[in-house]
């Protein structure tokens, strides 16, 4: 789903835009980027093909977390023009929420306590989706909050305003997290709410037995990956549906395209904006819990750098483009995962914001983006 990014119409038919003599450059410089990226890859792919597909397993687990994220930048810009850099933070309070209730209050193991001859596997399943729903609801009353709040005053003002204003929502969950008396400010271990089972692809797919290292050249998984990957093609199959298919989805497209046009045909706008921040903190919410079981440690400031890779990738991808936030985020994913890999841990973010620079320079609307159209 693209959403319009620009109501403005076409200009003279045939005008040809000559390209910046920096648009080649940057052109030409990608090429040659590209094929050396594309070198380094097929040499590690040659040469240890079990690896290679161990990085890149752990890709796209990362990769599928950043599109939850993603779909919050996007949506929420497709529809006010506002980046909303306090979305990471969102994701943030999504873990930490899942941790008090999974460490602190037992929630996960309600349906035991509730119904004693519950089977174990239906009662985990139960208990985890708990979780995870209290999670995404805690994240919606939040961003919705925030908009609320901080944003809808300054619907009007300049973008500048907003921006600043999400800037300063965004230290101010960073910051308040760390106090003493919330989060702290320590690296803190994340008890799951289920078991980690593991498996190796070696001639075949085996269970991973507690104790036993998997034989060497064996390609590892867990049912945290495919946990991860299932509930972010579902997300994003639910979204499509929504934007396509049901009444709210074509309210928001409408207001997209032009919020006073929406209001004369009844639409009500500031409802559309609200839900579409609910739904983007739900979805941070979830890849939240996913993101701290999937690397069982969390922090006040765990939001950053997810959330910035988050908003590249969907930068990347093209920002206002569902589709392009998936796409976007696997491609980052990727790259972290083959940095790490093959070049070395501290380079992934300087990779990452790399990506950025190159996108701006090169095409700035993105993979699936539309450039905006000039009128004569």
């Amino acid at each position: 789903m693209q959403f319009p990014l620009s109501s403005s119409k076409p200009g003279i038919p045939g005008a040809v835009k000559k390209r910046a003599p920096l648009a080649w450059v940057g052109q030409s410089f990608l090429i040659i980027l590209a094929i050396i990226v594309v070198a380094i890859l097929g040499t590690n792919l040659v040469k240890d093909p079990s690896l290679f597909a161990q990085y890149f397993i752990s890709g796209l687990q990362l990769g599928f977390v950043y599109a939850m994220i993603a779909l919050g930048y996007t949506m929420v810009y497709g529809i006010v023009k506002l980046i909303n850099f306090a979305h990471g933070d969102v994701f943030m309070v999504g873990a930490f929420v899942s941790y008090y209730c999974v460490a602190r209050f037992q929630l996960h193991m309600w349906p035991l306590n509730v119904f004693p001859s519950m089977s174990v596997g239906l009662a985990t399943i139960l208990g985890s989706v708990s979780v995870i729903l209290i999670s995404m609801i805690v994240c919606v009353v939040l961003a919705v909050t925030i908009e609320k709040v901080a944003y809808k005053p300054l619907r009007d003002a300049p973008r500048i305003a907003a921006l600043i204003t999400a800037i300063g929502v965004s230290f101010f969950l960073e910051y308040f997290g760390a106090l003493s008396f919330v989060y702290t400010p320590r690296f803190i271990p994340y008890e799951r709410p289920f078991p980690v089972t593991a498996w190796y692809i070696q001639d075949g797919i085996h269970k991973v037995v507690a104790g036993v290292t998997p034989p060497a050249g064996a390609i590892t998984f867990s049912n945290i990956f495919l946990i991860i990957v299932v509930a972010s093609i579902i997300v994003q199959i639910v979204l499509q549906y929504l934007v396509r298919r049901t009444k709210m989805g074509i309210a928001m497209r409408a207001t997209s395209f032009d919020k006073a046009a929406a209001r004369l045909m009844g639409i009500n706008v500031d409802s559309v904006i609200s839900f579409t921040f609910a739904i983007g903190a739900a979805f941070a919410g979830l890849g939240g819990v996913l993101y701290a079981i999937a690397y069982s440690s969390i922090w006040a400031q765990l939001g950053i750098l997810p959330g910035l890779k988050a908003f590249i990738a969907a930068v990347l991808g093209g920002i206002g483009s569902i589709p392009g936030a998936l796409v976007g985020a696997l491609i980052m994913g990727q790259a972290e995962a083959m940095t790490m890999g093959f070049i070395s841990t501290p380079m992934r973010d300087a990779v990452a914001f790399t990506i950025l620079i190159l996108v701006l320079l090169v095409r700035p609307t993105g993979i699936f983006g539309e450039p905006e159209q000039e009128k004569a």
